[in-house]
């Protein structure tokens, strides 16, 4: 298949959340053109149904591929991979990259054998979560829990909003009360939105611990997909779009144009900055 240069990569998530996954593929693949896309108008995905889900992403990608005519789809948010990325790949004609907890890597870190999951509530339960605990943490004991207050904690602060520090405490919490958490010493943010305030999390922490997430494997596979494919001489400003006119999109804009996002576009209509 022939790729033009200014084929852009699309990251899809909810929210914000999907910049944590940006961040890491930007700096591999520095002239790349981006479009951003967050469905505001679905935001969050972690208290809906699989069923809610199943539908509407594969045909909100859908229309995001034909307006845009990317070279590849990731889909930067845990609960939408873990619920929707075969019926995404079956819809679209194009590579799709999902994201997945970073359990593996989480199993081999910890030396305590204890390591806990954080997501969203719709993440945690799924039978995906199993097999990857099962395959990889055998040994270990794993631990889970659902946070939507977090997902809304990493929305505020990219908003620049003064930000409640019990949100992070509680999140830990549901980890740290359970049989075993004093032992946890690894945590896995299995939501793309978790690694914007991995700073929030370490403070809260009451010993040390670390985190880990998919970040920069993902970013490692869009640069496999893509190699050999021609790029622009130069990075161009890349495209945030929003599925509805949230009233939060304007506290957002210093934070997208930090990771190289400075146009706002919208899905029914668009507009420049």
């Amino acid at each position: 298949m022939t790729v033009a240069p200014d084929a852009p990569i699309l990251f899809f998530d909810s929210g914000v959340g999907g910049l944590s996954i940006l961040a890491p593929a930007r700096a591999a693949l520095p002239n790349a053109p981006v479009v951003y896309a967050a469905d505001s108008a679905g935001f969050p995905y972690g208290t809906k149904s699989e069923a809610e889900i199943a539908a509407r992403v594969p045909a909100l990608l859908g229309r995001l591929v034909e307006r845009y005519r990317p070279r590849l789809a990731v889909i930067a948010c845990n609960t939408a991979s873990t619920i929707a990325l075969p019926h995404v790949r079956a819809a679209l004609d194009i590579p799709v990259v999902g994201t997945v907890p970073a359990i593996k890597p989480a199993a081999l870190l910890s030396k305590s054998r204890v390591f806990g999951v954080l997501g969203t509530n719709a993440t945690v339960r799924q039978p995906y979560v199993d097999r990857l605990a099962a395959e990889h943490g055998a040994d270990c004991t794993v631990l889970r829990h659902g946070s939507a207050a977090l997902v809304q904690l990493a929305e505020a602060k990219l908003r620049g909003e003064t930000l409640d520090p019990a949100i992070a405490r509680d999140a830990l919490a549901g980890l740290l009360d359970q049989p075993g958490g004093d032992r946890m010493d690894m945590v896995v943010l299995a939501c793309t939105h978790f690694p914007l305030v991995e700073q929030e999390l370490a403070a809260a922490a009451p010993h040390p611990m670390g985190f880990v997430h998919g970040g920069e494997g993902i970013a490692r596979r869009i640069a496999f997909l893509t190699d050999g494919q021609p790029w622009p001489d130069a990075p161009s400003p890349g495209i945030a779009l929003f599925t509805s006119m949230d009233a939060h999109i304007e506290a957002l804009t210093p934070a997208l144009a930090s990771f190289g996002l400075t146009r706002i576009e919208f899905l029914q209509q668009s507009r420049r900055r």
